[in-house]
Parts: C-alpha cells; structure tokens; sequence
C-alpha cells in the first residue's frame, strides 16, 4: 500500500491538555476516474477510512472519498488525561491496512 507513515505528536503533555496531531501517509489515492495514455481506466485504489484510537479507545476516525490528494495529510485535536499509546489506522481498497504507533506521557 504505502511507505511508512508519519505521524508527529508530543512526546509528553499536562493532563487535560490538547494535543495536536499531525499525519501524513505516501499513496497514490487513484481516483480510478483516468485513463492511462493507451485510454484505459486507471483503476481506484484510495486509502478510504482513517482511525485513531488512544488506549484502544475511538479518538477520531473518517471515511476519505476519492477527491483527497494524493498522499493525504490529517490533522486534528485530542485531549490527553493519562499516559498512553496512540494507534493510528489507515485502510485501503483492497483491504491493506497500515497501522503506526505513538507513545505519550502525561504527567
């Protein structure tokens, strides 16, 4: 599917405070809406939900449609209460899933 992702975030915060997270996956997003010089449809092959969870609980999650750009970036919010991991899930067409994983520490 794609290289590794970046992901970048704290490595430590306040409790209670909100973080910005920032990521940033290689991949194609094909449309599957062009054609290639010899005129036959490219076919789709886009990256079509995104999750995060943080200690195995829903963060931020979305259903990406073909219109994305090539190698999307996501960037949103999240209130930190305790240290932790955050696991951060992109899926794509045909089933690949790219998962990475980002500690925390919250004192």
């Amino acid at each position: 599917m794609a290289e590794k992702p970046r992901v970048k975030l704290p490595k430590d915060a306040k409790k209670g405070e909100v973080i910005q997270i920032k990521t940033l996956i290689a991949h194609v997003m094909e449309t599957g809406l062009r054609k290639d010089p010899g005129g036959k449809v490219i076919p789709r092959k886009i990256i079509n939900k995104f999750t995060c969870e943080f200690n195995g609980k829903p963060v931020f999650s979305v259903d990406i449609e073909p219109a994305v750009a090539a190698n999307p970036y996501l960037q949103f919010s999240a209130k930190v209460e305790e240290s932790g991991i955050f696991r951060f899930t992109w899926v794509d067409d045909d089933g690949t899933v790219t998962t990475a994983d980002e500690k925390i520490t919250v004192s």
